[in-house]
């Protein structure tokens, strides 16, 4: 990435340079530019630099689709919102709720213990494992018991929790010797079978909606998953997301990462719906999972299952833990990830009070940097699709996220105050909105979202 100020930008969209090798173009002629300051949060680690390499890994990725070098960039403070749009957001004027209560850090007998419990059923296995039926309880129980055994009694019961280990414990582990390896973005091309027919509609006329036409299927939650399928909403496509009933998302987070999209509902395990599921994947150009690792396999959501079936299409899953490691299964979320791998010991500081506690990254940059490369993977192998009639995969995980946020410089450039964000505001189902927009420039101007998040579980199962 080319910038105005000083300091270079991690070249993060080097992670898919198969695509490009593979379509025989050359790299350096989709580099995204950026302008503003190269540093702007506090902390000892390169938040920034995660910030504009992952965005500057989408926008490369759309400069490659396009054939248009230097349309799509991104500026310091796009960047700085968007990573920040769940603290930006406003819901007719309303902050949006943070952590639940019994979500964070807890102590334990010899340390910390980060805690997730922000969803229902999280707070119940929660419960269960330590025996416990109030917040008293659960600090009781923590009390009584290492990091290392709550961690493992928690996981045990499926509920989710990391003890906070230092940076050495976590490269001794055998899950950080796991999350080490292999890229960023970990590409596979499809290159066997019949190719498919090419989008009609790749890039579309608009330069603003170059994905116009095509069809994602959105199987994610949270945070991470849902930032990409956000940004390619923003680009022009069709976005179905798709949850199980009986797990509702949490609101507020849903309609921060909801616009640009569509939301359905539906239990995949009957038969009426797995037709339907089908016919979806018959005509998805793009199929985005998030959930652990196996956990969709029964529906046949495998990558290689689905590029056997269709080698055009475009499959980019994401997973906590990554494919490897004694992890590889569990369930997982960036704030539990900052606690596992170091992060948070490197953020620690004293309290009021003058005792030390673990800390957090400025924003949740695990989540929305994991986010833009899973939706530069997609608009990367969207662009192979295009030259060559064939898709492919690509795995992302958080931890791997983590892993190349220490591997950046130490940051060292003095801190400059951002301007407060420039807002952007839209009505919807949920009241009006006050919202920072995408993190893209096109052709200099700021990339804005087409439309509200529909209502939660509105949309019928089926395309546009």
């Amino acid at each position: 990435m080319a910038g105005e100020a000083a300091g270079a930008v991690p070249p993060l969209y080097r992670c898919l340079e198969p695509v490009f090798t593979d379509a025989g173009l050359v790299m350096g002629e989709a580099a995204a530019s950026w302008s503003g300051p190269r540093r702007w949060w506090r902390g000892a680690l390169d938040v920034e630099g995660l910030a504009l390499g992952s965005v500057g890994a989408a926008a490369a990725a759309l400069n490659f689709l396009t054939g248009r070098r230097g349309r799509f960039g991104t500026t310091a403070a796009l960047a700085a919102a968007a990573f920040d749009s769940y603290g930006h957001l406003r819901i007719d004027g309303r902050k949006i709720q943070g952590f639940a209560p019994l979500s964070g850090f807890r102590r334990t007998r010899d340390g910390w213990i980060r805690l997730h419990a922000n969803y229902p059923h999280h707070v119940q296995r929660l419960m269960q494992a330590l025996d416990a039926t109030t917040a008293d309880g659960v600090a009781a129980a923590l009390a009584a018991m290492s990091s290392l055994e709550a961690e493992a009694a928690i996981q045990a019961r499926g509920g989710i929790a990391a003890a906070v280990r230092s940076r050495q414990e976590w490269l001794n582990s055998g899950m950080g010797s796991a999350a080490r390896t292999g890229p960023w973005i970990d590409l596979r091309l499809a290159g066997s079978g019949s190719a498919g027919p090419k989008p009609r509609h790749l890039p579309g006329d608009d330069p603003f909606r170059p994905l116009a036409g095509v069809r994602v299927l959105d199987l994610t939650r949270v945070i991470a998953g849902p930032v990409s399928t956000r940004l390619l909403g923003s680009l022009g496509a069709d976005v179905l997301r798709l949850d199980p009933p009986g797990l509702p998302e949490i609101t507020d987070q849903f309609v921060d990462t909801g616009f640009g999209k569509r939301s359905a509902e539906a239990d995949l395990a009957t038969p009426g719906n797995r037709h339907l599921l089908e016919q979806l994947l018959a005509t998805a150009d793009v199929v985005i999972t998030g959930y652990r690792r196996g956990s969709l396999n029964r529906f046949g959501l495998e990558p290689e299952m689905l590029l056997a079936v269709r080698p055009e299409l475009v499959v980019v899953t994401l997973d906590s833990w990554g494919i490897a490691g004694p992890w590889s299964g569990l369930r997982g979320f960036d704030s539990i990830v900052q606690a596992a791998t170091g992060i948070a010991e490197l953020y620690g500081a004293g309290n009021h009070d003058g005792e030390w506690q673990p800390g957090a990254l400025p924003v949740q940059a695990l989540d929305h940097a994991t986010g833009y490369g899973v939706a530069a993977a997609a608009i990367a192998l969207l662009a192979r699709r295009r030259h060559k009639g064939l898709g492919g995969s690509a795995r992302l995980s958080l931890a791997r996220t983590a892993e190349e946020l220490f591997a950046l410089p130490e940051p060292g450039l003095p801190r400059p105050e951002l301007p407060a964000p420039e807002l952007c505001t839209m009505a919807s189902t949920y009241g009006e909105l006050r919202y920072a927009g995408p993190p893209l420039l096109v052709d200099g101007q700021p990339l804005d979202y087409p439309g509200p998040p529909a209502a939660y579980g509105s949309s019928a199962l089926a395309w546009a």
